[in-house]
Order: C-alpha cells, then sequence, then structure tokens
C-alpha cells in the first residue's frame, strides 16, 4: 500500500544514485508529482521531497526541465516563506531554488563545463561527520524499512540515512562523537531487526562485524536531522556493493511507473 511518505522516500533514493536522475525527471508523472508534495502539510514528506529535488538537481541536464516544471519556483518560494515549517525544511528549499535560478555556464567546444561538484544538503553548522554502512537482519519488507527508518530518526546525531533494500543495508551519516553501538541498539529495540557493521579488511573484502546492543546508552532525537555534504560520505567508494537497480523499467513494469501513476491519481488535489 503505497502513501506520500513511502513514495518519496523510494524517490529520494532512487535518485540519490546518479544513473537514475535524469530518468526520473524525463518521467512524465514524477516531477509534477514532487511539485504537489511541496504543498504537502506533513513535514518528513516536505524534507523527503527537497532532498529528491537537491538528488536531481545534481545533474546539469535536468536543471532545465525542473525549473520550467510548472508550478516548481512558485512552491519553492511559498515554501520558504513559510514560518510554521522546519528551518532545516526552509534552509534546503531555499538552496534548491538557487541552483535552479542560477544562470547556466556557458559550455564552450575546447571547455567543456564541469561536473557539479557534490553539496549536498550543506548546513554550515555541521563540519565533521563520520559515514557508517550497517548489514540488517531482517529487512526484507517496506514495513521493516519502516520500523528501521523511525528507530534511527530516534537517534540524536544521525544526520541522514540511505537504503539498499537488496543488500539488506543502510548507510547511515552520523556526527563523528556517536558510536555505531548506540545505532545497533536502536535497531535492536525494534524486536524484530539487529545490525552488524560493514567494514573492508586489510585485503579490501568486506566483512560484517558484530556490534554490542547491551549497556548502551542511546539519546533520543527530538527534530528532524540535519544534512551534511556527501563529499564526507565512503558511500559513494564502496562500487558494485551498494549499487540499486535503475529507474529503468523492467518487463513487469517498474517501480518508478508506480509511482509516478500514484502520484498523479492521488496528490492531484
Amino acid at each position: 500500500m503505497m502513501d506520500a511518505l513511502s513514495v518519496v522516500t523510494q524517490l529520494r533514493d532512487l535518485a540519490s544514485e546518479p544513473q537514475n536522475r535524469e530518468a526520473i525527471v524525463q518521467d512524465q508523472g514524477c516531477l509534477p508529482g514532487l511539485v504537489l508534495f511541496l504543498d504537502h502539510q506533513d513535514s518528513q514528506v516536505l524534507y523527503s521531497t527537497l532532498q529528491t529535488l537537491r538528488y536531481l538537481a545534481e545533474s546539469p541536464l535536468n536543471i532545465k526541465t525542473m525549473k520550467n516544471e510548472l508550478g516548481m519556483m512558485v512552491s519553492l518560494e511559498h515554501l520558504m516563506e513559510r514560518s510554521e515549517v522546519n528551518s532545516d525544511i526552509t534552509a534546503l528549499a531555499q538552496e534548491v531554488y538557487g541552483i535552479l535560478s542560477a544562470p547556466e555556464t556557458p559550455r564552450t567546444p575546447d571547455r567543456p563545463r564541469r561536473k557539479m561538484k557534490p553539496q549536498f544538503f550543506l548546513n554550515s553548522s555541521n563540519k565533521k561527520a563520520k559515514s557508517v554502512t550497517l548489514h540488517i537482519q531482517g529487512l526484507d519488507t517496506t514495513d521493516k524499512r519502516g520500523l528501521c527508518e523511525d528507530a534511527l530518526l530516534t537517534v540524536r546525531g544521525v544526520i541522514s540515512f540511505t537504503f539498499q533494500m537488496a543488500l539488506r543495508r543502510c548507510t547511515v551519516r552520523v556526527r563523528a562523537d556517536l558510536s555505531t553501538e548506540s545505532l545497533a541498539s536502536a535497531i535492536a529495540a525494534t524486536k524484530v531487526l539487529s545490525a552488524q557493521q560493514v567494514v573492508k579488511n586489510e585485503a579490501g573484502e568486506e566483512v560484517l562485524v558484530p556490534l554490542s546492543t547491551s549497556d548502551v546508552s542511546v539519546q533520543e532525537s527530538p527534530t528532524l536531522p540535519d544534512y551534511l555534504p556527501e563529499d564526507e560520505s565512503p558511500e559513494r567508494n564502496m562500487d558494485k556493493a551498494v549499487s540499486r537497480t535503475t529507474a529503468k523499467g523492467d518487463a513487469g513494469g517498474s517501480w518508478l511507473n508506480a509511482a509516478a501513476g500514484f502520484l498523479s491519481k492521488t496528490f492531484y488535489w
């Protein structure tokens, strides 16, 4: 059963991978649906939508289409002016708006445009972070994924996370002083999930490291997490270990098409 948050969360995770971004923007249903989500009342839906748009805007080929999408810039402006929303949401809306409204750098035959340096969800108050990749036993359904998300969001110091469901993995960005055991304890508290850390040994091979969940104090977080630059994450260096199926459809019809249909049928209020 799809709902607004699950749809936009999965779109965000698809958009986090560069090979999917242009396909998402070219789809006739997804981009209009994301614009509609910018007026949603749920702060988590708003934040996930802005995360998705920020990922999509990382592809220079997407910017013109996104900027010209009906309602995009107006909705971002409106969101930037909403006083009742979380300050992180306002800041991220301003960042997306700035990227889409920036003048395009002209290209010449002998000087092609340089690839945009990733600076995702930049917050100047967050200077240092570390990334932890977890293998989560039991992470095999969307319901279990929801339990894991809820558990991670309660931990003070968690900044962001991205799932690779096919591998039962979650890459979590956290503040440098947060212990990995705190994450494992929060996940273990679900009673149906357990976590091990994925690390590389001296031979460069991935191994699973057990994590202690006893006698670990978990500080709960009352607010949405901040986001940090992606260049502090080792996720991009994990090659095929974190690869996901692309947004292109398979023989049975892709999840992307299903999500687009859901967006167009349900959220044209």
